[in-house]
């Protein structure tokens, strides 16, 4: 059931933007994932080049996500890899900003959340306004979003400590695809991480996976976990192959004939498992159904076993499956709301799949079906089944050389942990100390024993190993039992084989791993990623301490961490190179000059003394009810107000309003003049406006900006109305309380006695207040520090202005000049304090206008080149230079022999077209980089350009669906702006 309809475009809440968002984005999800904004996700395509005329921002971020968020089957790998690479492209060319990382992760976060909520206008509007206040950047408005979504703020150096050991995807049991799932890990701010397949490694997945990271910059591999016999049973081993430089190398390494073999039958013991599920779900068809309809007071109908394994997907069928599946039934069965379910009496108030599988789907509950999880002797049984974990790790090592060989503790004693790593003959290279699913589930090992046992194999002490032995050893004299007298012999064995025993860690340390096993699947645990707190910024570490004990989960451990810190020169030409080496002469070491990295190195790991050390968990126990239960929830009977959802024109108005307020207050009922008493406030606010109207222009361009673009489409009016509400406080504070009461009447100080104590003092007194509603308003302490050294920086601009306008109105015999200054005083102080903002913050903007187009400037020339040596390796016999001066030729050429070729080299041209029309301090940038390049590399350049000539070519390139189906702005650019812009390079180019 959707929300009662919400306010109209141009009510009170919400902007006429934000329908238009909100429209685009159901529209894409009613196409469905054949829309034909897929061409948008073009690699080459620039997210601030041409496809910005096509569709906007919002739109091409709605569609990567709705196209990452489908099941496994929906769509190929690499159509979700495309979406991944252009969701990454889009959300991380957001303007510059101090939280650009951050600003990204909130806007995919959104998205997700704006595609879920389908059919639900109101709650679609909202997640769309705080879309477009995303977009800004603001530091306020990115704190409080990644607040709302249970996010932690991440520093933006992407330097933290942010990992997991043993997640799972959907093919296993995990509920994303690894696209999707690294996707994930990204927003959550994860740079590490483990998947966790069974028994064998699907080569399709792995490429999906380890790509995927690639584009996010995460560092991933991929894990196998086998089980192995040990007294009886079985224990869990996890291969993590290691050592290869990129994708294409580890599928290689699957491709060999004896890894293929291995895992040939790695996945004949992954069907043999499987039988028990099947047979379980043909018991539950049998009579679990009945017993669990009865439990939750519903009929449950059979379960096919085709519908299963459409459920699985892709993944292996597991009893969590089918937990899950049959938990579907019992909701759909209901047919009522959460509310109403845990209004009958008697019944489970929800259904958890987790409690399913261990009340009714669990082995020990079912004895009449074989258990093909234990170690039983079957004929049917795999060979891989047979091994021991000595023999297993040989298997592995066999196999490839650099190895990960990691033992699950889930059902392990100290003692079996001591005998697996005497029996693997150091192959076992780390111990998972800690499962999060395990512990919550109350089967974690005694975590104290181990790892001292670890800290004392790393130590290589024989006394230590000595006497942790002996001790284990009294403790099973005093059990006497057939299984423990048999443990104490092997014990003495070890004991006589103390050196041997420490020499397989001698070179290589026993090291831990901690992962969650998170799938993804349950709301009711934590989810994926853990992090060190210490690796955060300040305001994350608050935020754990504060609520950490209802969201997020403190592990009982604490991990070391050193910071590290790297320096490497700047690099710059010219004279700025040459300033920049001097530089480094007279500030040696990592001073200025060079740019400093700092990463973390991981040390040892401990039990916390108070049970809660410094690893959170990332995710948080759900507090809402999912997107599919959304359907349930009741309407909303009215639209509400909320000031965060108000119309942003309206919203700044009232900003305005309410800084005029007080400014216009103060001048009426302080000054007798009616200049002042009347038009005070407007000269005020004049000053505070057009000085940040200059600035936002004068730091886009100026006067050389693009002739297409107007002076206001540089300005930020949510900037513009923020300055004039904290501007009109301003007025009250300066001009009445510290010019007139403090500095007047208190000390007697004015322009006449003291004009330059006056102007320090209102000068550092503003520098505070300013500094003060920075800090409020989340800005970056560069901004905080430089708003009150700007007025500090006015105080003698100040006087100047004093003296100025006290020898002109003397010149024209003005009586008590020194009358009129005093009252001018406070303005004059913001005068002055304005024109040094002016050039302070117009050079900000301008260098943040700049490094935004030096990004998409230097990422652009790479294609270009990067086409260019493309072409010079297709054509070895021919002169690329010459070919591209007739651009007919190379077009012709191009479409019949490498059609897509064609397309790239057209669209690398637009996008120069469009950043040099458009984009702000485009044309700045150019010119300095061309500056900056050969004279071949000037000319293969220039020449890639003249593509723009063929206008029939590129016209139907563009009506046939280039940029999708709104090609007419494009077109209209291209056919208007072609020759112009060919004139200016041209010009440009030839400069020396």
């Amino acid at each position: 059931m959707s929300d009662a309809p919400t306010t109209a475009p141009g009510g009170i809440l919400f902007d006429p933007q934000d329908h238009e968002l909100l429209r685009i984005v159901n529209d894409v999800l009613a196409r469905g994932h054949g829309s034909s904004w897929k061409r948008l996700l073009a690699p080459y395509l620039h997210p601030h080049g041409i496809k910005e005329l096509s569709a906007s921002k919002g739109l091409r971020i709605a569609y990567a996500v709705i196209h990452l968020l489908g099941s496994l089957e929906r769509g190929k790998a690499e159509d979700r890899l495309a979406a991944l690479r252009g969701l990454r492209d889009e959300v991380l060319s957001a303007p510059e900003s101090a939280l650009r990382i951050n600003t990204a992760r909130v806007l995919v976060q959104i998205m997700k959340e704006l595609v879920r909520a389908k059919g639900h206008s109101r709650r679609q509007l909202e997640l769309a306004h705080d879309f477009r206040r995303a977009v800004t950047g603001k530091p306020l408005v990115i704190r409080a979003e990644l607040a709302k979504h249970h996010l932690l703020e991440m520093p933006e150096e992407w330097n933290q400590m942010c990992f997991d050991d043993h997640v799972h995807d959907a093919n296993t049991k995990g509920r994303k695809s690894p696209t999707h799932l690294v996707m994930d890990a990204w927003i959550k701010g994860i740079r590490k991480l483990t998947v966790v397949t069974y028994n064998h490694i699907q080569p399709d997945a792995a490429q999906e996976l380890l790509e995927a990271a690639v584009i996010m910059n995460i560092s991933a591999r991929v894990g196998v976990e086998f089980r192995a016999r040990h007294q009886g049973r079985f224990a869990k081993l996890l291969w993590t192959p290691r050592g290869f430089t990129d994708c294409d190398e580890f599928l290689d390494f699957l491709r060999k004939p004896a890894m293929r073999e291995f895992c040939e039958q790695g996945r004949q013991v992954s069907l043999y498992q499987q039988r028990y599920v099947w047979s379980v779900l043909d018991k539950y068809n049998r009579e679990l159904r009945l017993r669990i309809g009865r439990e939750y007071g519903v009929d449950l109908p059979e379960l096919t076993h085709e519908g299963f394994a459409a459920h699985v997907g892709a993944g292996q069928p597991s009893t969590y499956h089918l937990g899950h599946f049959i938990g579907q039934r019992i909701d759909k069965a209901r047919g009522e709301s959460a509310r109403e379910r845990a209004d009958a009496v008697g019944l489970p108030e929800e259904v958890d799949a987790e409690s399913i599988v261990d009340r009714w789907l669990q082995p020990s509950a079912n004895p009449d079906i074989e258990n093909t999880f234990a170690p039983i002797e079957n004929a049917e049984a795999p060979e891989l089944l047979s091994l021991t974990a000595r023999e297993l790790c040989e298997r592995i090592a066999s196999l490839h050389v650099n190895n990960w060989i990691t033992l699950d503790l889930s059902g392990l004693t100290v003692q079996d942990v001591l005998f697996l790593l005497y029996d693997c003959r150091g192959a076992i290279t780390h111990l998972e100390i800690f499962n999060l699913r395990t512990h919550e589930r109350g089967a974690q090992a005694d975590l104290a024993a181990i790892l001292e046992l670890q800290e004392i194999i790393n130590s290589a002490n024989p006394v230590r190993f000595k006497k942790f032995v002996r001790r284990a050893m009294d403790e099973l004299e005093q059990e006497d039992t057939p299984r423990s007298r048999e443990a104490h012999a092997r014990m003495a064995d070890i004991l006589d084989q103390i050196s041997i025993f420490l020499a397989f860690y001698r070179r290589r340390t026993l090291r831990v791993r901690i992962g969650t096993d998170s799938t993804g699947q349950s709301g009711r645990r934590h989810g994926m990623g853990l992090v060190v707190t210490e690796t955060l910024p300040t305001r994350a570490r608050r935020a754990l301490g504060r609520r950490g004990h209802q969201l997020r989960k403190p592990l009982p451990l604490f991990l070391e961490v050193t910071p590290q810190t790297v320096c490497t020169p700047r690099r710059a030409n010219g004279a700025a190179g040459a300033f920049l080496r001097l530089l480094r002469g007279v500030f040696p070491g990592c001073g200025p000059g060079h740019e400093a990295r700092r990463s973390w190195i991981k040390g040892g790991c401990s039990l916390a003394p108070d049970g809660k050390g410094n690893v959170f968990t990332l995710g948080g126990v759900r507090a809402h009810p999912p997107a599919s239960q959304l359907e349930a929830a009741p309407a909303r009977k009215g639209p509400g107000f909320s000031w965060t959802y108000m119309n942003s024109h309206l919203k700044n108005g009232l900003k305005v309003l309410l800084g005029f307020i007080p400014a216009a207050l103060t001048f009426a009922l302080t000054k007798d003049w009616w200049v002042l008493a009347w038009l005070g406030p407007f000269i005020w606010f004049g000053i505070t406006g057009l000085r940040n109207i200059i600035q936002s222009v004068l730091g886009g361009g100026g006067l050389w900006r693009s002739p297409l673009l107007r002076w206001n489409n540089y300005v930020s009016w949510d900037r513009l109305a923020d300055s004039l509400l904290f501007t009109g406080f301003s007025v009250p504070l300066l001009d009445y309380l510290v010019k007139t009461l403090l500095l007047e009447r208190g000390f007697g100080v004015t322009t006449a006695t003291d004009p330059f104590t006056l102007y320090a003092v209102m000068g550092l007194i503003n520098g505070l207040y300013l500094s003060g509603h920075n800090l409020l308003r989340g800005l970056p302490r560069a901004a905080v520090y430089g708003n009150f050294f700007r007025s500090v920086l006015s105080i003698p601009l100040a006087v100047l202005f004093n003296a100025v306008a006290g020898n002109i109105l003397g010149a024209y015999g003005v009586a008590a000049v020194n009358d009129v200054l005093q009252k001018w005083a406070a303005i004059i102080s913001k005068l002055a304090s304005d024109c040094v903002a002016g050039v302070i913050e117009g050079l900000a903007d301008r260098a943040a206008n700049m490094a935004l187009r030096r990004r998409d400037l230097r990422e652009k020339f790479r294609q270009v080149y990067e086409t260019y040596a493309l072409l010079e390796v297709l054509y070895p016999q021919e002169d690329m230079l010459e070919l591209l001066e007739s651009p007919e030729t190379i077009i012709e050429t191009l479409s019949y022999e490498h059609r897509d070729l064609d397309k790239i080299v057209i669209v690398n041209a637009l996008d120069f077209m469009h950043f040099w029309m458009y984009q702000p301090r485009a044309r700045t940038v150019m010119r300095q980089m061309l500056a900056a390049m050969s004279q071949d590399e000037r000319k293969a350049f220039l020449l890639s350009q003249y593509v723009l000539r063929r206008e029939k070519e590129i016209s139907l390139l563009l009506v046939n669906g280039l940029l999708g189906r709104q090609f007419s702005r494009a077109l209209a650019f291209y056919l208007n702006n072609a020759q112009t812009y060919l004139d200016d390079i041209q010009a440009l180019a030839s400069k020396p």
